[in-house]
């Protein structure tokens, strides 16, 4: 029983299309037919065809042309081509044009209904396959957040549930897990999405600056003011302001911003009244602010001000196959700006992308990605084409699996091993890896020194 389907047949001989359109639809297919090859491209720009079906020998424009312009305009329409020259230079040549199929006349019923099906069939399954994957990028997409595990379906439920809302909120993670895509969604999704999305960096320029940046001035506030500046609160108004790295605020500055965010009133430097602003705000940060609000650096009630919603984006050794989703989609990109053909990776690269720990997080799998699709001679990543770091990457293990006395270590060395292996599946981060020892900052810090250990800077 044949599977139907849309026919489209050019040949420049119209008793021989009359001929198969009478025979293919008495077998269940839907046929058109035109003399002319050009009128058959037009048709194949918006008709809703399953398979084009064209003579190579034509007047004007000859079937192989035809395929290769039918091809480049829609690849999804497979296209047989029929030749009374039965060659294999011929054959070769209408493979190479892209075509499908290739058939020789005389012409067998049989045959050719069988092509045909196989055709339609070919031309369904694409389609099936271009809609499920449709279908699964979309449950597993946030705006441009990508992930299917575990933790980022957890971080897409709070973010469906909260991105109408207006209250705050924060963002933490390590460093390049996401956070600003995290901001960047809720706006997307929200019904502030109309609205301008302004972003400022809480860490990027100094307090004096980042006071006029944020709140604004009138002219004469200050030496340089020589014209009045409106604030990112007021540029904000009917969208959302990402405050991002707030961690790094300066403390002095830490009351007016509690404030703003309380009364949703700014004054600007040098103005004497306030204006009301009518923003949604979201902060961002690395930092463990717990930490910070014990050392006095952090404002405890600026902290729960802004943690109206928390929300903590995973760190990318924690969601196990996104590794390969996320390192898939870069391939896609990087490979496309690149233009180069690059479909993926082989399956030991692959294994090496699992293993490694991914302390900068998606950040640095893109930037490893980017690396490995610019490097690659061959459509595969190979373990070769990734850096150094991911190739040679061993985890850390803190117990001895062992009864042989020569090979145990001393209470020293599995304390120096287990300090190591928490800080790295922290990514680094000092704050977070004293937290999870139970022990203050300064002691890791002089433990790292002690064992000749970079002890690194503040955070990440």
């Amino acid at each position: 029983m044949t599977t139907g389907g849309r026919v489209l047949v050019v040949d420049d001989e119209r008793s021989f299309c009359e001929t198969l359109a009478l025979v293919l639809g008495r077998r269940g297919f839907t046929v058109e037919w035109t003399t002319d090859p050009a009128d058959a491209l037009e048709r194949t720009h918006d008709a809703d065809l399953d398979v084009v079906l064209t003579d190579l020998d034509m007047r004007n424009m000859n079937g192989l042309e035809l395929c290769e312009r039918v091809v480049a305009r829609r690849p999804e329409v497979p296209v047989v081509v029929i030749t009374a020259f039965g060659s294999l230079d011929t054959a070769i040549g209408a493979i190479r044009a892209g075509a499908y199929d290739f058939l020789t006349k005389p012409i067998e019923t049989e045959a050719l209904v069988v092509a045909l099906e196989r055709a339609v069939r070919h031309r369904r399954l694409q389609a099936e396959v271009r809609r499920l994957r449709a279908a699964v990028e979309a449950s597993t997409r946030f705006g441009n957040l990508l992930g299917a595990s575990t933790a980022m379906r957890a971080v897409y439920d709070v973010l469906e549930r909260v991105a109408d809302s207006d209250s705050t909120v924060l963002v933490t993670g390590e460093s390049g897990t996401g956070k600003e895509m995290v901001a960047r969604a809720l706006h997307e999704r929200g019904r502030r999405r109309q609205g301008p999305f302004v972003a400022v960096n809480c860490s990027a320029m100094p307090e004096t600056l980042l006071e006029s940046e944020l709140f604004g001035h009138v002219r004469g506030a200050f030496t340089d003011a020589r014209a009045p500046r409106t604030g990112l609160f007021l540029q904000a108004n009917g969208g959302t302001l990402l405050l991002d790295e707030i961690g790094d605020m300066p403390l002095s500055l830490q009351p007016k911003l509690l404030r703003a965010l309380q009364e949703r009133l700014v004054r600007p430097l040098g103005a004497d009244r306030e204006i009301p602003f009518d923003a949604r705000i979201v902060a961002t940060t690395n930092r463990h602010l717990r930490a910070l609000i014990e050392e006095q650096r952090f404002r405890e009630d600026l902290y729960f001000r802004v943690n109206v919603i928390h929300i903590e984006m995973p760190p990318l050794r924690a969601r196990g196959g996104d590794v390969l989703l996320l390192a898939q989609h870069f391939i896609d990109v990087h490979a496309a700006r690149a233009g180069k053909t690059v479909h993926g990776l082989a399956p030991a690269a692959a294994e090496r992308l699992l293993a490694y720990s991914w302390p900068g997080n998606v950040r640095e799998l893109q930037n490893c990605i980017e690396r490995a699709v610019a490097l690659t001679r061959t459509e595969r990543i190979l373990v070769d084409d990734l850096p150094e770091t991911v190739r040679q990457y061993r985890r850390s293990h803190v117990l001895v699996a062992s009864d042989d006395p020569s090979e145990l270590v001393t209470l020293a060395e599995v304390e120096r091993r287990y300090v190591l292996r928490v800080l790295e599946a922290v990514g680094g981060n000092k704050s977070k890896a004293a937290e999870t020892l139970g022990i203050g900052r300064k002691t890791l810090y002089r433990k790292l020194e002690e064992w000749g250990e970079s002890a690194g800077g503040e955070g990440a």
